[in-house]
């Protein structure tokens, strides 16, 4: 895992650079140039040490690379190539150099990485199906300039803010990619490659890869043809994910069933298996399912305690390291449970990937039953009648809360019914929004061709939540928490082999009845203890409600309430005032998520744009 940025027509400032990715590589760095190219690495040392070292070289190629290979020796094999390190670095390099782009194919594992091509005078770059690894680029037609991190890139140039995106961000909660907070900069989407000419570098963007194909295709597996099937590919991933490592790889273990097959399975092929997990008082607390897992594996686990009494103290460093607004509150216990994992470990397995692969989310079963974005005006006024005499949710977890946000999407369209049935930031409140998102036609393009398919209702939603919710969100939290500690965190679930099958698989494997990730939790009966089996999906769930009115108030309030704040430009500035207040009728739950939008953005704005 490292951490990359390069640059055509562009002299990069190396000490500033330095300073901003040091975290992703602490162990070397190294610049190269030559004519108009300049490429940057660093190091974080994981897999063939002293033979590893970047940017390497072969024939008319230089690469340099973040990520991991897990299969890169089958791949030499396919390939016959004959390699003079151990390293998976050099395994790319002269793939590309024998098969060119179609080499990715071929690839298991997280990777963003450029190729400067001296022969076709270009540079190559690309990124993994799921986009685990990052990549953003600048671009404006003479100057090309990328790299691992956003904060990275806004320190080396001037940069204006794209209006647009963030109104996309204030509504949806995360940015449409390729879109960022940022004019002329870009991310490269997950399952994508660009050829940027050096003599003209703008880049040529193109997919390699997208999941939406494979949902496509139908398996007519039987159910125990593809328990055993989804068996083996796990214990495929893990074991590859375990031993592509010379240092010693470890387990996040939280209580779902997704992180505990990962470490139950991962405790096959490493027998002194580390297992972490996240301990903190209250409702949100479970180690004590988690514990019963590493008892029946004896692993050596770490329970680890964290106190949110520094929170007031770093939570704006948690939330400027991401370089964009995040929304997602849960980047909170992410950061420190990375932080003390550091301590033991450098390499850890999670369960990332599981509710979108394996359909865990609640709002997947009506989905399963019924095509909501292909609704009629019927339904839709139905439950648009309901939705107007139902009382307000707010506790989440509750049944109510659930018909609640059923009725409350079934009577949108469109992507209107898709923000209302995920994040619902401040989905119904549009009109006190100053600007009304703007979606691009390729987004639209990209959604109605998903929406309008052939896929059934739940093979919809969970391919925009894979592409959207996981790629746009999820990923970025883990990817930017870890690495914020020079921790690389490998995502099992994500394997190529995986992401290749379970879509395929028929939609009552992922929920029968009122059943989420119903085959993963047959599989979970051979390998959890029964507790585990069907427990509620969590995640990194945290008392933000709680946060937002005591710990956090006064920091929030000095952020959003100020006569200045950025946050007015987007939200009208006295339904802000209002809604902390709480003079806008709207449950707790959700009042909370638009604060805490807000205030991201607030904290956005003055730590990453301004200094």
């Amino acid at each position: 895992m490292c951490g990359i940025a390069g640059s055509v027509n562009f002299s990069l400032d190396i000490p500033r650079l330095t300073k901003d990715l040091y975290h992703r590589g602490p162990d070397e760095q190294t610049t190269f140039e030559e004519n108009n190219v300049q490429l940057h690495h660093h190091r974080l040392s994981i897999l063939d040490i002293e033979g590893g070292k970047q940017p390497m070289h072969f024939e008319h190629l230089t690469i340099i690379f973040n990520g991991e290979i897990y299969n890169h020796q089958d791949v030499r094999k396919k390939y016959d190539l004959a390699c003079t390190t151990r390293s998976d670095t050099e395994t790319i390099l002269q793939a590309y150099a024998k098969k060119g782009a179609d080499c990715l194919n071929e690839f298991d594992g997280m990777f963003a990485f450029a190729i400067y091509d001296r022969k076709k005078n270009e540079l190559f770059l690309a990124r993994d199906r799921a986009g685990k690894k990052p990549l953003y680029y600048f671009a404006d037609g003479r100057r090309f300039v990328f790299a691992s991190e956003l904060n990275a890139l806004r320190h080396q140039l001037t940069l204006a803010i794209n209006d647009e995106g963030i109104e996309q961000y204030v509504h949806a909660g995360y940015f449409f990619r390729p879109v960022t907070p940022y004019k002329k900069v870009g991310e490269l989407p997950a399952g994508s490659y660009a050829t940027v000419p050096l003599a003209h570098p703008e880049p040529r963007v193109a997919r390699w890869w997208d999941i939406h194909t494979v949902y496509l295709q139908r398996s007519q597996d039987d159910f125990e043809t593809a328990l055993q099937k989804t068996d083996h590919l796990i214990h495929q991933a893990v074991k590859r994910r375990v031993e592509s490592s010379d240092l010693e790889v470890g387990s996040f273990l939280s209580g779902g069933i997704d992180s505990g097959v990962v470490s139950a399975i991962a405790r096959e092929y490493n027998p002194s298996l580390k297992t972490f997990t996240v301990s903190f008082a209250g409702e949100y607390d479970e180690a004590p399912l988690a514990k019963m897992v590493a008892e029946r594996y004896s692993t050596r686990h770490t329970e680890i305690k964290i106190s949110f009494t520094p929170l007031l103290n770093d939570i704006e460093n948690i939330l400027s390291n991401y370089g964009e607004p995040i929304f997602d509150s849960s980047v909170i216990p992410s950061f420190y449970v990375s932080k003390e994992a550091k301590k033991y470990l450098t390499v850890i397995l999670n369960g990332d990937g599981g509710d979108e692969i394996f359909g865990g989310y609640r709002r997947y079963v009506p989905f399963a039953k019924y095509d909501f974005f292909n609704s009629g005006a019927v339904v839709r006024a139905l439950a648009s009648g309901l939705y107007h005499i139902l009382p307000e949710s707010h506790d989440k977890k509750n049944k109510y809360n659930y018909i609640y946000r059923l009725v409350d999407f079934a009577r949108k369209k469109g992507i209107q019914a898709y923000h209302s049935s995920t994040l619902d930031i401040f989905d119904n409140f549009e009109e006190y929004l100053a600007g009304t998102p703007k979606v691009s036609d390729d987004f639209n393009e990209y959604f109605n061709k998903i929406t309008r398919s052939s896929l059934s209702g739940l093979q919809k939603i969970m391919n925009l939540d894979f592409d959207n919710i996981l790629a746009a969100n999820l990923l970025v939290k883990m990817d930017i928490a870890t690495m914020a500690h020079s921790l690389e965190g490998r995502s099992p679930l994500l394997s190529k082999e995986i992401l290749e099958y379970t879509p395929t698989m028929k939609d009552e494997f992922k929920i029968k009845g009122g059943q989420t990730k119903y085959l993963l939790r047959k599989l979970a009966e051979k390998y959890l203890p029964d507790a585990l089996i069907n427990q509620p999906k969590r995640g990194f769930e945290i008392p933000l409600k709680q946060w937002i009115d005591n710990e956090l108030k006064d920091i929030i309030a000095a952020y959003i309430l100020s006569p200045d704040a950025y946050c007015r430009n987007f939200v009208q500035p006295s339904f802000i005032e209002n809604l902390w207040e709480r003079k806008v009728k709207t449950g707790d739950e959700k009042r909370a998520k638009m604060i805490w939008t807000l205030f991201a953005l607030e904290v956005w704005y003055k730590k990453c744009f301004l200094q």
